[in-house]
């Protein structure tokens, strides 16, 4: 389900890919609705190939999701998004003990909070890959 998820660096929030063009994709945004085109220059990723950095590897971000689903019974997560670095790093803590604290700054839990608090809202529960279920 993540694969359709889009991120777009500088653009808030998360889209989700509705129609490709020459040298553009239209996204719709899961915030409000509203379709935009995106280009080429515009760095577009897709949350399924988003991983973690942990102590042993990397994780993939669904997992992180599932874990905070997991917690939150699939409701959203308590963290907001302007909370101190050190109630980023505690709820991270729970929810993914073995993140590695050098390379997972606050600013991606932010990240990785407020997508997963959209994804919710939007009634997306099913992180889980195609290949994993």
């Amino acid at each position: 389900m993540l694969k359709e998820i889009l991120s777009i660096s500088g653009k808030p929030g998360l889209y989700k890919q509705v129609s490709q063009g020459k040298n553009m994709i239209i996204v719709e945004s899961l915030l409000d609705g509203k379709r935009m085109p995106t280009f080429l220059r515009d760095k577009v990723v897709s949350l399924g190939d988003i991983q973690i950095f942990t102590n042993t590897g990397e994780i993939a971000l669904a997992e992180v999701f599932e874990n905070i689903s997991r917690k939150e019974n699939a409701q959203v997560c308590p963290v907001d998004n302007k909370a101190d670095n050190d109630t980023l790093r505690n709820y991270m803590q729970e929810v993914l003990p073995e993140y590695d604290r050098d390379r997972v700054y606050p600013s991606d839990m932010r990240k990785i909070f407020l997508w997963y608090n959209i994804l919710i809202n939007k009634g997306i529960t099913n992180f889980e890959s195609p290949e994993n279920s």
